[in-house]
């Protein structure tokens, strides 16, 4: 059930993609976000890899604020990979909207590769 909050976070994330999409033609020596897109894929990939694991060892460790942080931090990059990739949010919500109602175990089983 989707509730204001939730319809909320999803118009944060989405005004949060538009930004790095404009950014990405802006000037790399005044904006990070140009700045990792000019480096390419694989370093965009890489930074995401390296907020996904600062984010399990705060969670590990039980640093509630610092999760919160480093959730925030691997969300960006996570939206940096899908900008750099042509990938919309929209194109990600249909993925999770085709799983709704089934199974973890039943999705992965239907996957084709």
């Amino acid at each position: 059930m989707e509730t204001k909050h939730n319809k909320m976070s999803i118009q944060v994330l989405e005004r949060l993609y538009g930004v790095i999409r404009s950014r990405a033609s802006s000037d790399p020596n005044s904006s990070y976000t140009a700045a990792l897109l000019s480096e390419g894929l694989e370093r965009v990939a890489q930074k995401l890899g390296e907020e996904a694991i600062e984010t399990v060892i705060a969670g590990a460790v039980g640093d509630v604020q610092k999760t919160i942080q480093e959730s925030a931090d691997l969300i960006y990059h996570l939206l940096v990979l899908w900008a750099a990739s042509g990938i919309s949010p929209e194109m990600v919500w249909k993925e999770l909207e085709s799983r709704e109602g089934m199974s973890g175990i039943e999705e992965k089983l239907s996957r084709k590769y």
